[in-house]
Formats: structure tokens, C-alpha cells, sequence
């Protein structure tokens, strides 16, 4: 399910294939308004991709923050996220969450029995990524995290029996086309367009959700 509209503002959308990280980079915060910081990257060591941070069994190669203090070094700005990944033009494109947006994280059987069931109710989306990991993370408006929990029990599930998260602050998604090691890169599943410039609230979108995950268990 991917979003395309005709016309020369669509174009400026980041592509998934066939742009630098730096000007993908750029283009988020310059087009979306999203704060944006490297991650990791990938390097090859004996002819095998390993991740700079030097963890041979790293969990998520090339694709997590480089610093502890990644929260205070994302910015909003093109003009600095230029000068970022100029200093490291193959580093990860990490968005921190709980700022402009929150992601709710499913499996990606669950995200996308979730799509099919919203695209029925002609539900508006925002962004959706499909992760390596085989994880689906829906971009909804911020404060997600504190709603969600309680609008999942008025469904009648309770939040720890689905296998959903909801990412706010603090933490982070990783950005298409940010590759995690030999798995693969993070894709759009439902691309930013403008017409999913404002994103719903997770109440528009908990109930195909929590209602997928339930059958994925």
C-alpha cells in the first residue's frame, strides 16, 4: 500500500532508492519538518559489513545512535543536518520520536493485516516504515504513548498480551533508506506524500492495530 500523488511537490519526496543519505537526510527536515541525527554506519572489516561502533555481535549493525547524547545532537535544521552527514556521508538517518511524531511498532504480518483492514475503512495514514527486523512502525501524532495503553484496554486487550509498541520520547525509529547490516534497509510501506502531511492520532488507528496484532498471536 503506497501512497503516490502526480505533480511536482510528490517529487520532492525522499526516494526510497537512488539518493545519498545526505540529501535524504536533508530533505526530512527541510520537507517534513522532522529532527533528524546520524547513527552508526557500516563498515567493512575481512569482507564482512560490521557496525562502527566495533561490537562484532552488535543486535542492530549500522543502524542505532553513535552517542549517548543523541537526543540533544538531532536537529530540525537542513542547514546542520547537511553539515552532519558531511562529516559521515554513509551514517544511519535515525528521527527521534515524541517530537513531531510517535510510532506505533508492529509485527509486519500484524501491520499488514492492519493496513488492508484501514485501507477498507478509509482510514487517512501517515508514514509506515517496514523495518529487516520484520517490524512495521506507524507514524501517528505525538503523546501516543500515553493514550494508547489505556485505549487498548477499552478494546479489551491488554497491552502486554500484543506484540505492539509504541516508540515517544526518548526513543527513535530508523529512516528509509538506513541499511541494518546484511538484513536489508528500512523501507516505506506507506511513503510521506503530502496529502499524509498531518498525521492521525493513535485513536484513529489503535483498533485495526491492537485488532491485527490479536490475530498475529
Amino acid at each position: 500500500m503506497e501512497e503516490t500523488i502526480a505533480g511536482t511537490e510528490a517529487a520532492q519526496i525522499p526516494k526510497q532508492r537512488g539518493e545519498s543519505l545526505l540529501e535524504t537526510a536533508v530533505r526530512y527536515a527541510e520537507e517534513r519538518h522532522w529532527d533528524v541525527f546520524p547513527g552508526t554506519w557500516l563498515e567493512a572489516v575481512d569482507g564482512a559489513q560490521r557496525c562502527s561502533c566495533g561490537d562484532a555481535a552488535c543486535p542492530a549493525p549500522g543502524s542505532h545512535p553513535a552517542r549517548p547524547d543523541w537526543a540533544t545532537q538531532a536537529t530540525g535544521s537542513a542547514t546542520v543536518a547537511r553539515r552532519m552527514w558531511q562529516k559521515q556521508p554513509t551514517a544511519s538517518i535515525l528521527l527521534p520520536t515524541g517530537r513531531t511524531f510517535d510510532a506505533i511498532s508492529v509485527p509486519e504480518t500484524a501491520g499488514f493485516l492492519a493496513l488492508a483492514r484501514m485501507e477498507r475503512m478509509e482510514l487517512t495514514l501517515g508514514p509506515v516504515t517496514l523495518t529487516p527486523d520484520r517490524r512495521m512502525e506507524f507514524f501517528v501524532l505525538p503523546g501516543a504513548s500515553v493514550k494508547v495503553p489505556d485505549l487498548v484496554r477499552k478494546l479489551g486487550w491488554s497491552l502486554s498480551s500484543l506484540d505492539l509498541t509504541v516508540l515517544g520520547e526518548g526513543a527513535y525509529v530508523a529512516a528509509p533508506p538506513t541499511r541494518f547490516g546484511s538484513r536489508g534497509a528500512v523501507q516505506w510501506a506507506c511513503r510521506p506524500t503530502p496529502a499524509n502531511r498531518w498525521l492521525p492520532d493513535a485513536e484513529e488507528l489503535i483498533s485495526p492495530l491492537a485488532y491485527a496484532c490479536g490475530r498475529d498471536r
